[in-house]
């Protein structure tokens, strides 16, 4: 496989299966925790009104709807997954996904919090670090677990592309 098209094709499944071991995170979380998690319709609509120049919101709750939002926002979920995938594989390189190794994910996974930190959270009108909101601090850990988990998900999905990969 080209090197190129192998770097594609690993972004897309790791992304995918990362982003998807994070959602399975929450699952667990909301159902045996009971701890709410995020409304992706809020991230759509987050997305929805960045399409028209809008930024920030003092709280998106309370920003007028978009068309569409709950499927906008999962879809952006899983391609900034996809995407912090093509970012860790430009960093570590395709070696890295042919052996993964579980630091170089984990640190990447933790370094991905800025996204939520500092983009994300800022602009729904939480604060940065969601200083904004009445608990910042259990909003804090809950970002450090959730960007923990999608590293150990980023290395599992290695693992598992490269199982995929080797039978095709």
């Amino acid at each position: 496989m080209a090197n190129e098209s192998e770097f594609f094709l690993r972004a897309l499944l790791i992304g995918v299966g990362a982003t998807a071991v994070m959602d399975l995170w929450a699952v667990f979380l909301k159902r045996c925790l009971r701890l709410p998690s995020l409304d992706f319709a809020m991230v759509g609509r987050w997305v929805g009104h960045l399409a028209r120049g809008q930024f920030t919101h003092d709280a998106i709750g309370r920003a007028a709807p978009v068309p569409g939002e709950r499927a906008l926002g999962w879809a952006a979920h899983y391609a900034i997954g996809v995407l912090f995938a093509a970012i860790l594989l430009a960093v570590a390189g395709l070696e890295w996904a042919q052996r993964p190794s579980l630091l170089p994910a984990l640190l990447f996974g933790l370094a991905s919090l800025a996204a939520p930190f500092f983009i994300l959270q800022p602009g729904m009108g939480a604060g940065i670090a969601a200083s904004r909101t009445p608990r910042p601090n259990t909003a804090r850990l809950r970002s450090l677990m959730a960007h923990t988990v999608f590293g150990i998900g980023l290395y599992l999905a290695a693992w598992g592309s490269t199982l995929l990969l080797a039978r095709i």
